[in-house]
């Protein structure tokens, strides 16, 4: 029965299920009649319209999977800020796993190279012109780092990219190995500002020929190699290994993989690398509706699995974490603005549902964030054997200037 039609005992029984479970988070329900029965103890902070009976068994039954498939099909409307009411929602979402997010998991399928490279053409091949309308003006689509609450966008990217080469020390002569490098951002200024060499492994073709054409512009294609390969097919050695935001895409069966790739290519005497990656407290799969509609394959690790399942299988020893998601948050929200500012334009060149969908998810990710429903890990990690490559922590946060590094080998 769609919208209109009329509300029976059975519709309000389980409209006050879904509203008691809500209210919790201040969160009003409304049903396609326009009826009301909120009695929360504050004010609502916004609205969850529903539109039919079908989206509201749904909401009941699996809401992980059919609030997104519903807001996309404007089925479940909200009023109030996305991001907010998202938030208030996920607040009376238990941290812990339900039975069918550990059914999900077991059913997880294998990210072979062939499906890896499936994945990544569903989500990064959307078009470098549909990226660059709202992310900065190097595409960076993964968190920034803000030194302060007003930076804007574009340098806290650049101070992210700075950060990384921090952590791992590099040197002017150092060989890099980068696996999944996007639009090629950090390869370049690890090779402009650092003086290291750098061989940077991607699955999308559409951002592999935008970093090898920026490469060229910018004169540095002598010091970047951009590969279009999986990073099962590294070869060679390196003095850093770094990899932002790929972590996610491995998926957990295939751990092992990226574990046999850092005990072969990271140099045993002075290797050192680091992974940033979207993680978890607690093991669980990710969100049902952000793997069918915008990241088939992803898994968000704890950190006991990639230590347990990655780092200490390698023969490596973590030296140093750090949580950004509060960064994250920041950076969704600044992304979630100038989404916002294209509206028009998405709806025109790929449809409302599209729309819908990407501005759920970007409002959806920044309320996971804000929460701690999802974290952001860095993770700073060398050879076991190896001395750790600097002494204190507070010289990755107050650092001379990478210029003078380099101008002083010369």
């Amino acid at each position: 029965m769609g919208a209109g039609s009329p509300i029976g005992l059975a519709d309000r029984w389980l409209a006050a299920a879904l509203q008691t479970r809500i209210a919790r988070g201040a969160v009003r329900l409304e049903l396609w009649d326009g009826s009301i029965d909120y009695h929360g103890p504050f004010p609502a902070v916004g609205d969850m319209v529903v539109r039919d009976r079908g989206t509201l068994l749904g909401l009941l039954l699996h809401p992980n999977l059919y609030f997104g498939e519903s807001y996309m099909a404007s089925r479940l409307l909200v009023r109030g800020q996305l991001a907010r009411v998202l938030e208030a929602l996920s607040r009376t979402y238990p941290m812990t796993p339900k039975w069918h997010d550990h059914l999900t998991a077991r059913l997880s399928r294998h990210n072979s190279i062939r499906a890896s490279r499936r994945n990544v053409h569903h989500h990064y091949d959307l078009g470098n012109d549909f990226y660059q309308s709202w992310l900065d003006d190097q595409l960076v689509y993964t968190c920034a780092y803000f030194d302060t609450p007003d930076e804007t966008l574009e340098e806290a990217q650049r101070a992210k990219l700075d950060l990384v080469c921090r952590k791992v020390r590099l040197q002017p002569g150092d060989t890099v190995i980068e696996a999944g490098c996007g639009w090629g951002a950090l390869a370049l200024h690890m090779a402009r500002s650092y003086g290291v060499r750098v061989k940077a492994f991607n699955l999308s073709h559409e951002q592999i020929a935008f970093a090898r054409a920026r490469a060229v512009r910018e004169g540095l294609a002598g010091r970047v190699e951009f590969i279009e390969d999986d990073y099962r097919n590294v070869t060679g050695q390196c003095d850093a290994f770094v990899s932002v935001g790929m972590l996610e895409h491995v998926g957990y069966k295939n751990y092992d993989h990226l574990s046999d790739v850092l005990s072969r290519v990271l140099r045993r005497d002075r290797g050192r690398g680091l992974l940033h990656f979207i993680g978890r407290d607690i093991p669980r799969p990710l969100n049902a509706w952000t793997r069918r509609r915008i990241f088939p394959g992803a898994y968000a690790p704890t950190l006991a699995e990639v230590a347990t399942r990655i780092i200490s299988p390698a023969g490596m020893s973590v030296l140093d974490v750090e949580n950004l998601r509060l960064h994250y948050a920041r950076t969704l929200a600044h992304w979630g603005q100038r989404f916002a500012g294209i509206e028009q334009q998405v709806r025109s060149r790929y449809g409302e549902q599209f729309w819908r969908a990407w501005e759920l998810y970007l409002a959806a990710s920044e309320a996971a964030f804000s929460t701690g429903h999802l974290q952001l890990f860095q993770i700073v990690f060398a050879p076991a054997e190896s001395q750790p490559p600097y002494w204190k922590r507070a010289d990755v946060y107050q650092p001379e200037s990478p210029e003078r590094w380099i101008a002083a080998t010369r």
